[in-house]
């Protein structure tokens, strides 16, 4: 699903990202990413969404070589991929139905389309009963599901997270990474950006750390 193969990206002569990585996520694997602040961790992100290019190496998602992937192609080829980020982003002046509907209609999707496939991505994350609530009604962790369902929506091989739980509770962190494992058990490659050592400890996944845009180490957690 993922591929690196020797990737360096470089922001001037002093400020080097990511140093020579190289690492390969398989299709339907459940991967977290971790490492300090300044680790490299944003950067890859930005890689993988085509946001930015690299310095050095190569850069293959889902069969498609980003390096030599046109820019005319770069929307088509983001729609493969969910993205869920720390602060949510969701529309605060639609409902849930709406958020979730937003990233149909913005690929073209018909409004048949949108009434069979917005209800389903909404029971996956059990906010079928909160489709017409208004964002600021809903707790943190509804809002996350919601972004969640609209990372979703798109039937994407792939699903980036971002800190998804950065600004949880405990228990509703929890319980974002069970949906999450859920997500991946259904068929979707997941790819978790995390600080929190208590989430990747207890999920049991591989796990990539970065160290000062260097490769540190890349391991199976025990108990799986």
């Amino acid at each position: 699903m993922i591929l690196l193969d020797d990737v360096t990206k470089t922001y001037d002569r002093r400020s080097q990202a990511l140093k020579h990585v190289s690492l390969k996520i398989e299709d339907g694997e459940f991967v977290f990413i971790m490492g300090r602040s300044g680790a490299g961790k944003s950067t890859l992100v930005r890689l993988l969404m085509k946001e930015t290019e690299p310095t050095e190496g190569t850069i293959t998602v889902n069969g498609v070589e980003l390096n030599s992937l046109p820019r005319r192609r770069i929307p088509m080829y983001r729609r493969t991929i969910g993205v869920i980020y720390q602060d949510f982003r969701l529309l605060k002046q639609l409902n849930v139905y709406d958020n979730v509907a937003f990233a149909q209609r913005v690929i073209g999707k018909t409004n048949r389309e949108i009434r069979e496939n917005v209800p389903e991505a909404l029971r996956l994350v059990g906010l079928s009963a909160k489709y017409k609530a208004k964002i600021g009604e809903l707790s943190g962790g509804e809002q996350q599901r919601v972004a969640i369902a609209r990372a979703l929506v798109n039937q994407p091989k792939l699903l980036l997270a971002d800190e998804p739980t950065g600004n949880l509770d405990a228990k509703t962190a929890e319980d974002v990474m069970n949906l999450l494992d859920e997500i991946n058990r259904r068929g979707t490659t997941v790819v978790v950006i995390t600080h929190s050592r208590d989430i990747v400890e207890r999920m049991h996944k591989r796990l990539i750390v970065l160290n000062r845009g260097t490769l540190l180490s890349d391991k199976e957690q025990s108990g799986q």
